[in-house]
């Protein structure tokens, strides 16, 4: 009887678990993060208000980028690997992080959603592989491996800062 239960009990928590696991994956097909030790090179992107320094980037399929990401403007900024209809859709979701008080233009907002009968907001929180947000005079990394060739762009995608030209193009090249 106690096998049952317990056999009945595991497969309750797998079914329960299913759905939060496919929603928390991060999967690209463009490549995915790695660790700094993994990267062959190392590329410092500028990050200011409101543009990058460079503009362009180029890699190769295959190829580990360590991005070294120095904020040298007064504004938070983020860098983003992604295509546009990516940026778009995550300018969505940053809109409402900045509606909900998440996030200031200098960085992210304290506020006690609970306290306030809000909940959790939804589960919204800033933790893409693809994506580092910067506070002002900080510097941030991301790294990682792009695994095939095509047109991406790193961008931020803190309201209005893409509109207003905050993105750049990368070129993946087989």
């Amino acid at each position: 009887m106690f096998l049952r239960k317990s056999g009945w009990l595991a497969g309750c928590l797998m079914m329960l678990s299913v759905p939060a696991l496919a929603d928390g994956a991060h999967t690209f097909a463009f490549g995915e993060a790695a660790p700094a030790t993994k990267a062959t090179r190392t590329v410092e992107v500028v990050l200011q208000d409101i543009s990058f320094a460079p503009t362009s980037l180029d890699v190769k399929a295959g190829e580990t980028v360590r991005f070294v990401l120095v904020n040298k403007g007064q504004l938070l900024h983020e860098f983003n690997l992604g295509d546009a209809s990516m940026h778009a859709d995550h300018q969505k979701e940053m809109l409402k992080m900045q509606a909900s008080g998440m996030l200031t233009s200098t960085g992210m907002g304290q506020m006690d959603h609970a306290a306030m009968g809000h909940g959790d907001m939804g589960g919204m929180k800033h933790d893409d592989p693809n994506s580092v947000l910067v506070e002002p005079g900080k510097t941030a990394q991301l790294t990682w491996t792009f695994s095939k060739a095509g047109a991406l762009e790193f961008a931020c995608n803190l309201p209005g800062h893409y509109q207003a030209g905050m993105v750049g193009k990368l070129t993946v090249a087989p």
